[in-house]
């Protein structure tokens, strides 16, 4: 079992400290939420475990900032080498890469990721093709997205199914999803978290999802959900908590720790 350990995360941009000491821990195949009002830091969390370089990790006082994978310090690391280790990020604005084909993108990001996993590797491109057409039928992803320029002219929606079939080539350990369901409409939300269910069943990836909103949690059926608040995890529990934040809101939470 692979266990993803943030502890005491201190984060800072524009030297204005945004994260004030977050601390959670994600195992294979669990789902966690993090949730909370505009501004609490969500995206800062999951940018600065991705390693943004905007955003500069600082200690709390006596306490160290600490970000490890399988017992692995990440903070010292590469955006790519952190990648390499199993951390995977899904974009809330996925960026175009216009003249780079989703499949050359891929391949190229899949020997990466496995360049120490023989086993893993295809000698030929025609058998990551194949590999990758494989996938893409699996998880419900029109094939014709492969010969396309990388996210070049897509949807919103076809941009977050790309990152799905990312996620689903990459095999990460464990995947932060950055408001994956922003802008998508309810089949579209239906189908990422039933696909995002998938992986998590098939390769046992441990998810960080990260959402304003209850409506893909339906879906998701996290088995854990924090509440951040300026830039503190203030509230953590089951999956019915975010029925909870449904019907209360964040105003209580956000004036306790005011």
């Amino acid at each position: 079992m692979s266990v993803l350990s943030i502890k005491n995360l201190h984060a800072q941009i524009a030297e204005k400290e945004i994260l004030h000491g977050v601390s959670l821990e994600v195992k294979s195949g669990e789902v966690h939420a993090v949730m909370g009002p505009n501004g609490s830091g969500k995206s800062t969390l999951a940018s600065t475990l991705a390693g943004h370089p905007a955003y500069l990790v600082v200690d709390g006082g006596d306490k160290k900032s600490s970000v490890t994978l399988d017992g692995a310090e990440l903070l010292e690391l590469s955006p790519d080498q952190r990648a390499q280790k199993g951390l995977f990020l899904a974009f809330q604005y996925p960026v175009e890469v216009p003249g780079v084909s989703v499949q050359n993108f891929l391949r190229h990001a899949h020997n990466a990721r496995f360049a120490g996993e023989s086993e893993k590797l295809f000698k030929k491109a025609i058998e990551f093709r194949k590999h990758l057409e494989g996938l893409a039928a699996e998880f419900e992803i029109d094939p014709s997205f492969l010969s396309r320029g990388l996210n070049e002219g897509f949807s919103g929606g076809e941009k977050k199914q790309l990152e799905i079939l990312q996620m689903a080539v990459l095999e990460p350990k464990f995947a932060i999803l950055d408001e994956t369901d922003s802008g998508l409409d309810i089949d579209a939300i239906k189908k990422v978290a039933r696909n995002v269910k998938k992986i998590v069943e098939k390769n046992g990836t441990g998810i960080l999802v990260i959402t304003h909103y209850q409506r893909i949690l339906d879906y998701l059926k996290p088995d854990f959900v924090h509440v951040l608040v300026k830039g503190k995890i203030v509230k953590s529990g089951g999956g019915a908590l975010v029925t909870e934040l449904e019907q209360s809101g964040y105003k209580e939470l956000v004036e306790a720790n005011s």
